[in-house]
């Protein structure tokens, strides 16, 4: 007897989303465009929660359809007969690897470009992932990077808001490519710096002193120049941590840990302890 194929998954369901508002929240003199866009959509059967994420369908390339990208829902307003809701966007560029040139990020450059009253297609939501400690004595360590502070923003939100006082560290390592790209953290949207007020928070803004706005990016300097606090975290049992941002952040963040543990060996024991208890999580974008 043949064995059989099982049946294809079905396809994920998509909305349209109508643009209503964007806005551009780093400071006009900056080389990086960041820009907060909020969509409304009718259809009620669309139901997220704040921190989740929908898969934006930009239009394709080189024969493609759709270009997929993940974003998180930072803001979130439901009402009787639509839903609003915000995502955080970074206008991206890439080398090819093939012949060294640039070229504009698809999904970024297609959701900057967009005017109100543009239409977008997504699907979604999926489920946000970075969950709560049941445990209000964990430590919870953030590790993020340009746009990858969003889910972050919601995070504490959630903390601050539906939890109250947090008994464990909550500790934010945020990397960027120079001041200007401290996104939430300035004069004009300084409402995760107001999280951080609390006596139980504290921010490790990662912007060191540089000659040049595109001197490397601090995120692993700030993890050293915190090494005995960020370790002593990294060993308790019940510690949380959460990355999000750029993939290439990766090799930034493992070079800093090996320094931290003293050896490739040694981190490699904690982190393979960390991600077998299902006590790392990542959004790459």
């Amino acid at each position: 007897m043949q064995p059989q194929t099982p049946p294809a998954a079905p396809p994920a369901r998509t909305y349209t989303a109508t643009l209503t508002q964007s806005r551009r929240i780093t400071p006009p003199a900056s080389r990086e465009e960041v820009r907060h866009l909020v969509f409304r959509t009718g259809d009620l059967s669309f139901d997220p929660g704040l921190g989740n994420l929908i898969r934006v369908m930009a239009p394709g390339q080189f024969g493609n359809r759709s270009h997929a990208r993940l974003y998180s829902i930072m803001d979130l307003e439901r009402r009787k007969d639509a839903t609003e809701f915000a995502i955080c966007v970074r206008r991206c560029s890439y080398i090819d690897d093939f012949n060294g040139e640039e070229y504009k990020g698809v999904a970024s450059n297609y959701l900057c470009d967009l005017r109100p009253d543009d239409s977008v297609e997504f699907a979604g939501p999926v489920g946000y992932p970075f969950v709560i400690p049941e445990d209000k004595t964990s430590d919870i360590l953030m590790l993020g990077m340009g746009t990858g502070i969003a889910p972050f923003r919601t995070l504490i939100r959630q903390i601050y808001e539906k939890v109250g006082r947090w008994e464990g560290r909550v500790r934010l390592f945020y990397g960027a490519r120079s001041p200007l790209e401290m996104l939430y953290m300035n004069d004009e949207n300084s409402d995760l710096a107001n999280y951080f007020d609390q006596p139980t928070f504290k921010a490790f803004q990662a912007v060191s002193p540089r000659p040049a706005l595109d001197a490397p990016v601090a995120l692993g300097a700030a993890l050293e120049q915190n090494a005995v606090e960020v370790w002593n975290m990294l060993q308790r049992a019940n510690t949380r941590v959460f990355v999000a941002g750029t993939a290439n952040m990766l090799p930034v963040i493992e070079q800093a840990m090996i320094k931290l543990a003293g050896s490739g060996g040694n981190w490699l024991r904690v982190e393979t302890a960390l991600k077998s208890t299902g006590r790392w999580s990542e959004v790459l974008y």
